[in-house]
């Protein structure tokens, strides 16, 4: 089963811009999916959001946000 990831960023963000590329690099590892919504795009996002970006979420699990926990991500995947 492939598990799916959200991360929720914006334009022009140097937190979103690097989280991204660590997901895109342990995504061979891991064996995730993921997708990045601009919370821009959406005032319901915006409101929830605001400037708390980037975060990284897994269904209704918040993960981390503003710096990805590559120790925490690890966990979720593979618990010990």
């Amino acid at each position: 089963m492939t598990h799916h990831l959200t991360v929720f960023a914006r334009a022009g963000c140097h937190l979103c811009d690097d989280m991204v590329l660590e997901l895109q690099r342990l995504k061979p590892a891991l064996g995730f999916e993921y997708c990045v919504r601009d919370v821009d795009d959406d005032p319901v996002l915006v409101s929830q959001y605001g400037e708390r970006v980037p975060v990284l979420v897994a269904g209704d699990t918040e993960l981390c946000s503003y710096f990805l926990d590559e120790q925490g991500l690890r966990e979720y995947f593979l618990p010990s």
